[in-house]
């Protein structure tokens, strides 16, 4: 899904695990941001989407990629609790943040999930170095393909003079020219 070169909306988090303090997407800036959302029940998230996130966790270097779980529950809610959710990350052993997306009005779409019109679970979140999103994906994304697309943004945010913690080094119209990904790795 292409989206417009603004700022990421911020993600509305009820609790993080695996972080010592809240995150921001803001407080993340300078750093490439790989979110997945995901339920603890969908087959698609644990088979796939959750193993790759760890494989992004483990594989880049912290200070400039962000791996970070979104946990957004639109069905189950009872089975999918936030001290079910502990075990899950315990037992599968994911060790990279995981944020609890604020519940919706009524017990409905979660707001983060809202904020981005998430069709569903797992939904791949690129957002480049400077905080905006540059790919929202349904679905699975091959590993090779996502690897590119990380190491364009992160090349892309060295290329800006970009470091860990959000400097910039380049102007602000040269960052907002930046290259977008498309959702089949070209770059443009």
């Amino acid at each position: 899904m292409e989206r417009d070169r603004g700022l990421a909306p911020e993600w509305e988090i009820e609790r993080w695990f695996n972080s010592a303090e809240p995150l921001t997407l803001a407080g993340l800036r300078g750093r490439v941001v790989v979110g997945v959302a995901f339920q603890m029940l969908c087959p698609g998230c644990v088979q796939t989407a959750l193993p790759q996130l760890r494989q992004v966790h483990d594989g880049f270097d912290r200070k400039r990629v962000a791996a970070i779980g979104l946990h957004t529950v639109f069905e189950h809610h009872a089975a999918m609790t936030p001290v079910a959710l502990e075990a899950f990350l315990h037992e599968y052993r994911l060790g990279f943040p995981v944020g609890v997306d604020r519940a919706g009005p009524d017990g409905g779409m979660p707001v983060t999930m809202a904020r981005y019109q998430m069709q569903g679970t797992p939904t791949l979140l690129l957002i480049d170095a400077l905080g905006r999103l540059r790919l929202q994906h349904f679905g699975h994304v091959p590993d090779l393909l996502l690897g590119a697309q990380i190491m364009r943004l992160v090349d892309e945010a060295d290329g800006l003079g970009l470091s860990p913690g959000g400097a910039v080094g380049a102007d602000k119209e040269q960052a907002e020219d930046a290259a977008t990904c498309a959702a089949d790795g070209s770059c443009g």
